[in-house]
Formats: structure tokens, sequence, C-alpha cells
């Protein structure tokens, strides 16, 4: 059986907060959802920070790209105020404060991995690193998938006994080969790539399938009777099966 719950927020809180800070967690939780996803990038000192984009212009104040700015200086911008004035001055959490609220609340965690490029294997492993240390005592260990599938070999060198998934966007046709080459237990493809065959073959394979970004409930019924293990929305207060 899938071990997480079946419906994750998307970037923390989805549509209920501002993306990728505690402020969504918090959303994601008092929405009754059970899980979240969340990506983590670094830092120019290394130090692993969640945030989506590789520059800060979108969901920040700041300007620049992530890779080349140091945790002291993104740790003082606004992640808040882009997405609504309640939200200004909300902050950037590194992965260790993020960890550390998802623990108070009770949420599962899909961590993506998601290097600035040419940082795939760096990423991996301190990513890899930092939550087998922050979920050290967890019931349940956080769920790592990336795009890269250096990232995800990087944190399978770093800690072999945390899960991890392949992110795809459309599902390749040697789909099986790549996720046996990174080790993954579970596929994540986007949901319109999906049909119930396909899902039938994953499952077959043995894999676990989880699907992005699901908003449409009677769409998530549809995928969850296909036999998808786990939907990702920005709508945890409205999708599905917790």
């Amino acid at each position: 059986m899938w071990p997480w719950p079946r419906v994750l927020a998307h970037r923390c809180g989805g549509a209920l907060a501002p993306e990728n800070t505690l402020a969504g967690l918090a959303a994601a939780a008092r929405s009754g959802c059970r899980g979240v996803e969340f990506d983590v990038m670094l830092a120019a000192d290394h130090v692993p920070v969640l945030i989506h984009d590789e520059t800060l212009e979108r969901t920040t104040n700041g300007r620049g790209r992530v890779a080349d700015t140091p945790w002291g200086a993104l740790s003082r911008l606004d992640a808040g105020g882009w997405f609504d004035e309640r939200f200004a001055g909300e902050p950037l959490p590194s992965l260790q404060d993020a960890a550390a609220r998802c623990i108070e609340l009770g949420l599962a965690v899909n961590l993506e991995i998601k290097p600035a490029a040419g940082f795939e294997t760096e990423t991996g492993q301190v990513a890899a690193r930092v939550a087998v240390a922050c979920w050290r005592d967890a019931a349940l260990p956080p769920l790592l998938s990336s795009f890269s599938e250096s990232a995800l070999l990087a944190a399978a060198g770093e800690a072999p006994r945390l899960p991890r998934g392949l992110l795809v966007e459309q599902v390749p046709e040697d789909w099986r080969a790549r996720c046996q080459r990174v080790g993954a237990v579970a596929l994540h493809a986007h949901h319109d790539a999906l049909d119930a065959g396909i899902v039938a073959d994953v499952r077959a394979a043995g894999l676990w399938l989880a699907c992005y970004t699901v908003n449409d409930p009677a769409h998530a019924a549809e995928l969850f009777a296909w036999g998808v293990d786990c939907v990702i929305t920005d709508h945890p207060d409205r999708v599905g099966v917790r």
C-alpha cells in the first residue's frame, strides 16, 4: 500500500498560500490535508532552501539566481507579499525549518529535489543528507522525487534507504528502465499523460504512481479509480480522498 497520503498539497499549500513557505504548510494542515509536496534547491553556500524557480523575481522581492545568493541573504527576503499583502514578510524557509514544521503539524512529505542547472549532484546529496537528519526519528520518511536522474542517483548514494520517485512530464517508452536505474519506487507523471492502460502497466511493474497537478475533483476520482496512488493538487481543500 502507498504509505503517504493520497492527496498532497502542491508546493506546500497549493493555492491557499504563497508557495514553498511555512505559511503554506499551515494552510495545508488547516484544510485537512495530511501531506505536502515542495521544492528544494541549494543556496550559494549549499544551504537547502524551499523554492521552485532558479531565479528569485517571481516569488520574492529579491533579484538574481538562487544558486548565486547565500542563505543569509535569502532568509531576509519577502516570499509572501507577491501572493497577498496578508503574507507580506513571509520568509523563504530552509529545508530544516520546513521539516521541523511538517513534523510538528503531522504532515507527510514529498520532497522534490529541484537543482539549479549544473548543481544536480550536489543538490541530490545535500537534500538527502539533510532529510535523513531531519526525519531520523519519524515513522514515515519523506519521498524524494526529481526530474533529474543525476540528482536521484546522488541522493541514493547519500541516503539509500530514503524512497525515491522519478518525475516525468510525459511517460517515456523506457520508463521501466529509467525507474530501475535510479532505484525508484514510484513514477510521478503529469495527469494529462495518463490513461487507464498506462496506470495499469505502471502498477503491474510494481511501482507506485503519483500524478500532478490535479485540480478537478472529478478527474481526481477518475485517476483513483484507474489505480493512481496519489494526486498532487493546488486545491487540497477541494480534492478527494485523504
